[in-house]
């Protein structure tokens, strides 16, 4: 643990350590109650595990800093399911397996540059660009006269991820996807061809 800070500190975002585990700040709400004292209400999701407890707390209660650091990768490859990554400034390498990454491992091409977090010199989380440019590898042709307006059809992109994007997408073409909402289809950054 790097430190100690207590309640009134509390910001959404903040890294603290509680029980020797990681957490982040989602919400917080500081409670002046008129009779007894004050507390702050939490909404807090582990770094480890991901999963989300809502203690609260006494105003004044002290938690722990965690010995956090973030470091600007570049992703290299992937071999038997850990993904592994590069410092650019020291070209040292690191991995983190497919359940720790989640739904980032959808967006990851080489060469992709990444924020890798790390816990007591451990890899726990990335995070991702708000947008990557993926190709498309596999996608059906729109269907002639097919003109509802906003309808959509499955296109696999280069990483294996399936995206719903309208029907003048073709195979070839290059798309911004949200990495933040779960891979959805921005716009055509380039054409086939």
């Amino acid at each position: 643990m790097a430190g100690v800070i207590d309640t009134s500190e509390f910001r959404n975002g903040l890294k603290i350590e509680i029980d020797g585990e990681p957490f982040v700040i989602e919400y917080f709400q500081h409670v002046k109650p008129g009779k007894g004292s004050a507390f702050v209400r939490t909404k807090i999701r582990s770094l480890l595990s991901g999963r989300v407890l809502e203690p609260t707390m006494k105003s004044g209660d002290k938690v722990g800093v965690p010995d956090i650091e973030e470091k600007a990768m570049q992703f290299l490859y992937v071999q038997d399911g850990d993904y592994y990554f590069m410092d650019k400034r020291n070209f040292e390498q690191t991995f983190l397996s497919e359940k720790v990454l989640g739904d980032a491992k959808n967006f990851l091409k080489e060469n992709i540059d990444a924020d890798v977090l790390f816990w007591n010199g451990k890899a726990i989380a990335v995070t991702l660009p708000n947008s990557v440019d993926l190709k498309v590898t596999k996608c059906d042709p729109g269907v002639r006269g097919d003109t509802v307006s906003g309808a959509l059809k499955p296109a696999t992109l280069e990483t294996g991820f399936v995206v719903n994007v309208p029907l003048f997408i073709n195979e070839g073409d290059v798309l911004k996807i949200d990495t933040r909402e779960g891979g959805k289809y921005l716009t055509r950054v380039a054409t086939a061809g």
